[in-house]
């Protein structure tokens, strides 16, 4: 299944020999900034059991066979929904991956049910957060308390539409 394309690049839906890449490319990014948390290591460990059988979807950017960047949405119940675990390899960085990425969790999203898209992440994260931004996600008053010791940023998705 392939729900966009750019120079080649299409994004397909989880497989359990996805896994690993969804784990290494996650590990990566967080890695290099911060620190792993238990929750990134409950989620990396088992992304089918955590994401897919809660509902969600994980997204894989190919081009042939490498996979150059990955991302999850989660109902997190209550009508809300989570982007997360965005990351894209360092050499694919600049080429739109991100973007189409976002499109179809927005695609997911909106075919969901789910009232509510959000996400977290950091300031330090610039390139991300104008990212997030461009692609409609607003800086809002976090509704609960974040799951991740790293977090100070929490955004919402505002629908066009809306």
């Amino acid at each position: 299944m392939s729900t966009a394309a750019l120079s080649g690049v299409v994004i397909v839906p989880f497989s359990v020999d996805r896994a690993a890449d969804f784990k290494r490319i996650n590990a990566e990014w967080i890695e290099r900034y911060f620190s792993i948390e238990p929750k990134d290591s409950a989620i990396l460990d088992n992304p089918q059991g955590y994401i897919i059988d809660a509902g969600g979807e994980i997204f894989f950017a190919l081009d042939g066979d490498e996979v150059l960047g990955t991302c999850a949405v989660r109902p997190e119940g209550g009508g809300r929904a989570e982007l997360s675990k965005m990351g894209v390899t360092p050499r694919a960085q600049g080429r739109g991956i991100g973007r189409l990425l976002i499109e179809a969790v927005l695609g997911w999203f909106e075919a969901s049910g789910e009232q509510v898209l959000f996400l977290e992440s950091h300031r330090s994260l610039g390139p991300a957060l104008k990212l997030y931004e461009s692609a409609g996600f607003q800086h809002t008053e976090r509704p609960d308390v974040s799951a991740y010791e790293r977090c100070d940023v929490y955004m919402e998705w505002a629908s066009p539409g809306a």
